[in-house]
């Protein structure tokens, strides 16, 4: 009987530690590294930073705060744009989804425009021209979101993509002509996606209002815009696209797109063309709007969202950016 009684209890022993493994393994395998294919041949890091085939490029960086230009990794920098674009304590996954569209949008940079506005850069840490970089902010869940996308970037059709991100799309994503005004063609792997951060996140970026003096609008309308309102006496959203935003506003005698009313008038004012409400109130000019940003491409509260639903960093990625791959440059 005591015989019997040991057996039992190693049976029940060892499918307890069954059970614990089976759980332990589970867990590694929700935490493992996103997966990227090699990149076609005709994919090429730009030659002014390229330190050869499977090598991490290094860039000039000009440090707006330090007003100079720094020599550095390429993953340094990405390190320190995580760090600026995004809340340190959020989801691996979307950290890592960050990383990778942040590595995409310095090497596509660089392969477009050449370089910086700043004398001798490749690019800058000036949020106006390229990303925001923060490195006071980065911690071990950035860090580890980097090196676990080390070299990774989203190509569509054998090249870089352009790897627009914004904060909040409040609740739809927007073309790039929507969102950006671009001049070129749409590029097929933007459109328009329904984003699960409309009823997230706080107020300034779910939902913003601002009243805009007249006078100051009519200023910036023609310093900016080159175009003279008159008198505003009316206001109106004449037309919008396919998500909803403003593309075409009249301010008084003048026709205006939303995204380019948005940067005259200062984006964190106007935060974005997804507007709701738009109207003269004595001499102001009231405007209530959704989502901050330009929408266009990967809304990073939407994002976190999908995270936090157990969605890894290449599912978020091919969820706002149609038909892409993702492939890993160096090692």
């Amino acid at each position: 009987m005591k015989k019997n009684s040991q057996y039992f209890r190693l049976i029940i022993w060892l499918l307890i530690l069954s059970i614990v493994s089976a759980l332990f393994f589970t867990g590694c395998a929700a935490r493992q590294k996103p997966k990227a294919t090699p990149p076609p041949s005709s994919l090429k890091i730009p030659e002014k930073i390229s330190r050869g085939e499977n090598q991490e490029p290094e860039l000039k960086v000009y440090v707006v705060k330090d007003k100079k230009v720094e020599q550095m990794k390429l993953e340094d920098y990405v390190t320190g744009v995580v760090a600026g674009e995004v809340e340190n304590t959020w989801e691996l996954e979307t950290l890592a989804a960050q990383a990778i569209l942040a590595r995409t949008y310095v090497l596509e940079f660089v392969k477009d425009k050449g370089g910086s506005k700043y004398q001798g850069a490749d690019i800058s840490t000036d949020f106006e021209e390229a990303q925001a970089w923060n490195p006071d902010n980065i911690n071990d869940n950035i860090k580890k979101a980097v090196q676990e996308t080390r070299g990774m970037v989203v190509t569509y059709n054998g090249d870089f993509i352009k790897a627009w991100f914004h904060s909040h799309s409040g609740g739809m994503t927007a073309t790039a002509k929507e969102g950006l005004n671009f001049k070129e063609e749409e590029p097929p792997y933007i459109q328009v996606v329904k984003s699960g951060d409309e009823n997230v996140g706080p107020e300034g970026k779910k939902t913003w209002r601002y009243e805009f003096g007249k006078e100051e609008v009519r200023r910036l309308i023609k310093e900016k815009l080159g175009q003279d309102t008159g008198d505003i006496k009316e206001v109106a959203v004449l037309e919008k696209g396919p998500s909803g935003r403003a593309v075409k506003i009249k301010i008084g005698n003048a026709k205006v797109h939303g995204a380019d009313l948005r940067m005259a008038l200062d984006p964190m004012k106007m935060r974005s063309n997804l507007i709701t409400s738009l109207k003269i109130e004595k001499d102001k000019i009231v405007m209530e709007g959704k989502g901050f940003g330009h929408g266009v491409g990967m809304s990073q509260w939407g994002a976190n969202e999908m995270a936090k639903q157990g969605k890894k960093a290449e599912e978020i990625i091919k969820y706002y950016f149609k038909g892409v791959e993702i492939v890993k440059l160096w090692n």
